[in-house]
C-alpha cells in the first residue's frame, strides 16, 4: 500500500498534467522520497548499479525509480521509500513532519539542496546499508516555474509569493518559494501533511495570490 501510495502522488506520468492558463498553479503532493548520491548509490545497491525508470515525474528529466530503500531512525523506520532520479552530489531525504515523528528524528525546514546542519539517518537497500550524518529535510513549501510562467506571473526566482487553494478546506499558503529554471514545468509541490490539511490532492489547482 505505501509503496501504490508513493507512485501515484509523485509519480504520475507528465502526460497526465493538465494545461493551466491565467493565474492557476497546478498542484503537485509529494510524498517521502529519496535523492541518492553517486557513491550512496553503489553502496545500497552495488557498484555502478543504473537505477531503472517506473515513472517520469512533472519535472522534465526526472524520473521515479523502480528501486527503492528503506529509512531507518532512531525511533522506527519506513519501508519502499522512492528514489527520484538522477543521482546528485548529496543525498538528500525529503520528509513530512509526520514522517520523521515516525522515525525518531527533527529535520529543519529547508530549500532542496540547503544540507548544512541537518540531521543524517540510515538507509537501507538490498546491497547495504548507507549512513548520512546530514541531509533530512522538510522541504519548503515552493513552486517550479518555466521563464514563461514567471514572466507570465511578475515573478523571479527566489521569490516568496502567495498561493491560495479552493474548496472545504479553503487556504492561502503564504511563503511559498519561487523557483525558475528552462528546465522546470509549471507546479506548486506541497508535502502530505500540507496537502492534507488543505484536502489537496495531485488534481488540484491553486491560484496564484500576489508576492510577499
Amino acid at each position: 500500500m505505501i509503496a501504490r501510495e508513493v507512485v501515484r502522488t509523485i509519480a504520475g506520468p507528465t502526460a497526465g498534467r493538465r494545461h493551466v492558463r491565467g493565474h492557476a498553479i497546478p498542484v503537485g503532493v509529494s510524498v517521502r522520497h529519496v535523492h541518492l548520491s553517486r557513491s550512496d548509490c553503489d553502496a545500497l545497491f552495488g557498484p555502478g548499479y543504473e537505477l531503472t525508470m517506473r515513472h517520469p515525474v512533472t519535472q522534465p528529466g526526472q524520473f521515479v525509480c523502480r528501486e527503492t530503500v528503506t529509512l531507518v531512525g532512531p525511533k522506527g523506520e519506513i519501508p519502499r521509500v522512492a528514489i527520484i532520479n538522477p543521482l546528485r552530489k548529496e543525498t538528500q531525504v525529503e520528509l513530512a513532519k509526520t514522517d520523521a515523528i515516525v522515525l525518531g528524528v527533527n529535520p529543519p525546514l529547508r530549500e532542496s539542496g540547503k544540507l548544512a546542519g541537518t540531521p543524517g539517518l540510515t538507509l537501507r537497500g538490498p546491497a547495504g546499508s548507507v549512513a548520512i550524518d546530514h541531509g533530512v529535510i522538510l522541504a519548503h513549501r515552493h513552486v517550479h516555474m518555466h521563464p514563461d510562467d514567471a514572466g507570465r506571473l511578475g515573478v523571479g526566482d527566489g521569490q516568496r509569493i502567495q498561493v491560495k487553494v479552493d474548496g472545504e478546506r479553503e487556504t492561502t499558503f503564504g511563503d511559498v518559494l519561487v523557483r525558475v529554471s528552462p528546465q522546470y514545468a509549471l507546479d506548486m509541490h506541497v508535502d502530505t501533511d500540507e496537502a492534507n490539511a488543505a484536502g489537496l490532492t495531485n488534481d488540484s489547482v491553486a491560484t496564484f495570490a500576489g508576492t510577499e
